[in-house]
């Protein structure tokens, strides 16, 4: 027990009843050490005990065992949600006090002698044929974690491994807080009209609302000041419409530099990790931490994916370098004889003043059509007609973090409610990280409670940083918000709508990573298809739906510099394989000039000697893509072909895609971690996938 909790204050912490739905209207950040220095306690001596007496069953070792896992993703998860999405000094404090404990507590998990050998017994046992697939995969997932973690190291290897995993995990901690304050402490405040020229009346109202918040009183839309931040909703409208060329300029180098100097400084955090991971590769027997990464995924190695990072490179890079001489001559055509050459800062803006000419469509003419509340019935009536369920709303049902955050019900056919799910979806700059993410709150599992076997429902965090309501106007979306929103409940449907009852192997627990993204990339190609998007696109004043003209050119725009989107990804998946397989860190080499280097031939124009992306990195260096985030691009061939299944029976035969989408559910979606995702994605589409489809619609196929 802490020494200044007394028991019957432990009882009253709510960050101690290890089950149900979080009670978020009651934890504070002194409850985080307290219950978390007392939890492990508990669980240590619950594990010392199961050590002793394990029996090489289903029962006596993975039920045991998945309790004592379970009480601590409980209490330590909703900790984790917390940083994400309520972050502030007291909780990072509290946080960083018990993170090591926490580090000692799962290594001790991983490394258990007795509980690895009884797995081994079990899959030798005459019980092993009785078992399901799933739960044969999570035992051959549980002695693959354990090697992993370092069940096979002894002596000073073992020390030296279980040092590495503290360091990385505190120094991940760091460079993602480091990464919220460096872009949450640039702020540009602009007082003259003519700073503003160009942003649509959405950006000033949104800079105007910043003004006020930071104590600009007086601040309105159309005469300022205005308020311009790093954030994403603030940062990519003024990239895309300011005029002031220097201001775009002044912007961008901010963002492209955050968290690579001063006291945020990222740098000499991300080349620690990298030799870190290096050294627990060998340690356990691998040349590379690519290989490591490998051994849990999809992919077979890095050659495999590398091949397939080729084949997509050598389409894109010849289509982003046209993309980029037609926006050149576009610009030059505009600007008559005086305009230089296109820079970084000019890419969105004349992109999008390209794509105004070419489709006379902008963001700012389809934002009214997309306000939240309609995007939610078009997304939830498109979820009904693919998988016969109904979302209804659940608010004041469960205590929430934030008054903006809604509460939501699933229910089948029948009426029963199967899942349930929170959305947090606007921007909070000052205490929520940057991105949209999905997290699993509970996860679906047969509970055993006395002489009572019931269903633990699934819960999950859907989690996105869009515009927020602004000036009594509610949310309007961007189309790549809507897209965002789509991509996390893509996640979560795959949460919510499994039919595994075994916990290691429900929902996305036990899914290879290169695999997680089918169903959230899936869900987005649902934004195009006509019933879809006219449900939901309705002007948020008139009610008008979406007119046809619109509808057309959004679906011409929809390929508009695809090759260069393609290209950033492949990029992005390109450096962190090099760094994870082939960097050797202290080499003289810094990790920056490994990017640079991969930069030849993965993009169009080269890194600003200032460019410092990779201090903000976050997928990789504070998040789980370490040596995979070519998993997007991998996932992206999977969810291209899947969607390929509906758009050949006809995205208007109603009958045929209300039978193709109850297969996905009972597949792709149903199945979960209980097989593997080949075998899941041949269940679905009856062969391998093909990449034919992603290439189509990308309007690459031709090239």
């Amino acid at each position: 027990m802490s020494p200044f909790e007394s028991s019957s204050s432990l009882s009253e912490n709510p960050l101690l009843i290890g089950q149900g739905l979080p009670p978020f209207d009651r934890i504070q950040a002194e409850h985080v050490a307290p219950a978390v220095t007392a939890l492990l306690q508990t669980l240590g001596e619950q594990f010392s005990d199961l050590e002793a007496q394990v029996t090489a069953t289903w029962d006596g070792l993975v039920e045991p065992l998945e309790a004592i896992e379970e009480k601590l993703s409980w209490t330590w998860g909703i900790v984790g949600h917390l940083m994400g999405v309520k972050n502030s000094p007291e909780l990072r404090s509290a946080y960083e006090s018990v993170q090591p404990q926490v580090i000692e507590f799962i290594n001790r998990l991983n490394q258990s002698r007795p509980i690895y050998e009884a797995f081994k017994t079990l899959r030798k046992s005459q019980e092993w044929g009785g078992l399901a697939p799933a739960q044969q995969r999570i035992v051959e997932t549980s002695l693959r974690n354990a090697e992993l973690s370092g069940v096979g190291l002894e002596g000073q290897a073992r020390d030296r491994f279980n040092a590495i995993q503290m360091e990385l995990a505190n120094l991940s901690t760091q460079f993602s807080n480091n990464t919220l304050d460096a872009t949450q402490s640039f702020k540009l405040l602009l007082r003259d009209p003519s700073e503003v020229a160009g942003l649509p009346e959405s950006a000033l109202s949104l800079a105007a609302q910043m003004a006020r918040a930071e104590g600009h009183e007086a601040a309105t839309a159309e005469t300022g000041p205005w308020l311009i931040t790093l954030d994403f909703p603030s940062f990519g409208p003024f990239m895309q419409h300011a005029q002031r060329r220097d201001l775009r300029e002044k912007l961008y180098r901010a963002y492209i530099s955050r968290a690579a100097s001063g006291e945020y400084d990222n740098s000499q955090i991300l080349e620690r990790i990298l030799a870190l991971r290096q050294e627990e590769a060998k340690l356990l027997g691998y040349e590379t931490f690519a290989e490591v990464s490998l051994a849990s995924k999809m992919a077979e190695d890095v050659a495999t994916i590398e091949a397939l990072l080729e084949e997509l490179r050598k389409v894109s890079y010849p289509a982003a370098q046209s993309e980029y001489e037609q926006l050149q001559s576009f610009a030059q055509a505009t600007q008559g004889e005086d305009f230089v050459d296109l820079r970084h800062w000019d890419i969105s803006y004349w992109s999008e003043r390209l794509r105004e000419e070419k489709y006379e469509l902008t963001d700012e003419m389809l934002r009214p059509y997309f306000s939240l509340p309609k995007v939610l019935d078009g997304l939830f009536a498109l979820v009904h007609r693919l998988f016969g369920v109904n979302i209804v709303a659940a608010d004041g049902e469960a205590p929430v973090w934030h008054p903006d955050v809604r509460y939501f019900q699933v229910n089948n056919a029948e009426g029963e409610a199967v899942a349930h799910f929170y959305l947090d979806p606007y921007s909070r700059p000052a205490e929520k990280r940057g991105g949209a993410w999905m997290d699993d709150c509970l996860g679906r599992a047969l509970k055993k409670q006395g002489d009572r076997t019931y269903m633990q429902l699934p819960v999950a965090y859907l989690v996105c940083n869009q515009t927020p309501p602004v000036d009594e106007k509610p949310s309007l979306m961007t189309f790549q918000e809507v897209e965002t929103l789509f991509h996390e409940f893509g996640h979560g449907l795959q949460h919510m709508l499994t039919q595994v009852d075994f916990a290691g192997a429900a929902g996305i627990n036990n899914v290879e990573w290169d695999a997680v993204e089918l169903p959230s990339q899936f869900m987005e190609n649902w934004c195009y298809d006509r019933v879809t998007l006219l449900g939901m696109a309705q002007h948020y004043q008139t009610g008008e739906s979406l007119p046809e003209e619109y509808y057309q050119k959004l679906l011409a725009a929809r390929t508009y510099m695809s090759g260069s989107a393609m290209l950033r990804q492949l990029h992005f998946a390109l450096v962190d394989l090099e760094l994870h397989h082939r960097y050797q860190p202290g080499s003289g080499q810094s990790a920056n000039d490994i990017r640079n280097q991969i930069a030849e031939t993965t993009t169009v124009l080269k890194p600003l000697p200032d460019d410092s992306f990779l201090c903000a990195f976050g997928h990789i260096f504070a998040g789980g893509y370490a040596a995979g985030y070519y998993s997007y691009k991998w996932a992206e061939v999977l969810s291209a072909d899947a969607f390929a299944a509906f758009e050949e029976v006809g995205l208007n035969n109603e009958e045929a895609i209300q039978t193709i989408g109850r297969r996905f559910m009972d597949t792709v979606l149903g199945l979960g971690g209980s097989l593997h995702p080949m075998e899941v994605f041949k269940a679905f589409r009856d062969r391998e996938p093909q990449t034919e489809a992603l290439l189509r619609h990308s309007g690459l196929l031709a090239a």
